[in-house]
């Protein structure tokens, strides 16, 4: 049997394609040893999580919501919507967006909730430890020119296209 390593892109986790069937499973073949597995391509990435870049560079757009670290923003001065009312508004700009990356550019400029508006949600290059972890986790997961599925933070609600 052929497998590889993949990379869920709704649930950010690892999970195991056999090539051959079109089967997946999150669960390891127990026909493979610990060696065959670590051999898998992908593997070294997703698994062990070498061939991590030391660096990327995203952009982001930001929904807070009133339990958001700060609940304002350059064009609320008090975000008073639930995290279920921001994540709405996200899944509509997703619905808009559609693979677009000048519409992503467009919204983040329009409505993004951080200060990175201004340059089209470009949060510039960061390395490893200088975001919170959920949004970390996610821009380094992301292939150049794709975006994350909603990630939260204590920031709030983002959509995140890496870039670099």
């Amino acid at each position: 049997m052929s497998y590889e390593v993949r990379l869920s892109s709704s649930r950010n986790i690892p999970y195991f394609y056999n090539t051959q069937t079109g089967q997946s499973s999150w669960d390891a073949p127990s026909e493979l040893s610990q060696a065959e597995i670590d051999a898998l391509p992908g593997a070294a990435q997703y698994l062990r999580g070498e061939g991590r870049p030391s660096q990327v560079r995203a952009s982001h757009l930001l929904v807070k919501h009133r339990d958001s670290r700060r609940p304002s923003s350059w064009k609320e001065a008090d975000i008073t919507r639930s995290k279920e009312e921001a994540i709405d508004i996200l899944k509509g700009y997703q619905r808009e967006i559609d693979g677009s990356e000048d519409k992503f550019i467009e919204l983040a400029t329009k409505h993004s909730d951080c200060s990175s508006h201004s340059s089209g949600g470009d949060l510039g290059t960061f390395k490893s430890g200088q975001m919170q972890k959920p949004f970390e986790d996610a821009a380094f997961s992301l292939q150049v020119g794709q975006f994350s599925d909603i990630v939260s933070t204590d920031s709030g609600v983002h959509l995140i296209l890496r870039t670099a």
